[in-house]
């Protein structure tokens, strides 16, 4: 029986890629799974020449290796790699707090800044330490920079004091960064000095001196002053924290006859006021 001229050759067909063992093949369908109706099955099957299977191979061959090929494009990430946060970030340094504390023409005729009180941390900042001592050493509290009682140092610093030349009264004024809540704990150590310190022996007139602490409302974030009297001197001494942020402003006086506490309580409030428009520069 001649083949139907009006029918083409049945040629194998394949189907779509699918993964097998792990490896990527393509599924071809064998002549057996064609259905053909009965009158289409008389007819014999012609098969490709060598040749046929040849190109038909080297046709099925760029697209097996396109399904194995192709898959998700990944793409580079875009997260970008975090910086390390800056642990001084939005603190003064000591250049920028020198600015904070009261000018010359703060303080009364016949005072003058003490050249060798006169200090700072510049623009750089130095590495902050906790060091209290188990026993404060309480004659700390008669002097300039008596804030260091606490063991408690920052990160910058600035200060300097004025003395008169007429009377021997001391004005000192600092002021003192630290990061994170250092400044809360250097206050609340202080009440804890003021009751451990209750007196102390003056290295001047070998007498002692009485310590009295309070808490002091309405300057900055939190304050307490510390007052010094003794028989032997003609006035007393007052020594005021006040804490504002991050920083500590620390004054001493002996102005006056009230044991210095109007001047002392006028330029803690001075310096406060200073460090509020300094940070607003930053």
């Amino acid at each position: 029986m001649e083949p139907r001229a009006d029918r083409a050759p049945l040629l194998p067909i394949f189907g779509t890629p699918m993964a097998v063992d792990g490896l990527c093949t393509h599924r071809v369908r064998s002549a057996q799974q064609h259905h053909f109706s009965k009158k289409d099955s008389d007819i014999p099957m012609r098969h490709p020449s060598r040749t046929a299977k040849a190109l038909l191979a080297a046709a099925v061959l760029p697209l097996a290796l396109a399904a194995c090929s192709s898959g998700p494009t990944v793409q580079p990430s875009s997260a970008k790699t975090k910086q390390a946060k800056d642990p001084n970030a939005g603190l003064l340094t000591g250049a920028q707090l020198k600015k904070a504390l009261a000018p010359a023409s703060f303080f009364a005729t016949g005072f003058a800044v003490d050249p060798s009180g006169a200090r700072d941390s510049g623009t750089t900042y130095t590495a902050p330490s906790s060091s209290p001592a188990p026993k404060p050493d309480c004659s700390l509290l008669g002097g300039t920079s008596w804030i260091t009682i606490t063991g408690d140092s920052g990160v910058s610093f600035a200060q300097n004091d004025y003395i008169s030349k007429n009377t021997s009264e001391d004005i000192a004024q600092e002021v003192d960064t630290y990061r994170g809540t250092t400044s809360t704990t250097v206050l609340k150590d202080l009440e804890k000095i003021a009751t451990t310190c209750a007196t102390f022996t003056d290295s001047d007139t070998h007498t002692k001196v009485k310590v009295t602490g309070a808490t002091t409302p309405g300057l900055g974030d939190a304050a307490y002053t510390i007052t010094l009297t003794n028989s032997a001197w003609q006035n007393g001494t007052t020594l005021i924290a006040v804490r504002a942020g991050t920083d500590v402003v620390s004054v001493m006086s002996t102005d006056g006859h009230d044991n210095g506490a109007a001047t002392a309580k006028k330029l803690a409030t001075r310096i406060v006021t200073s460090l509020k428009g300094e940070h607003q520069r930053v």
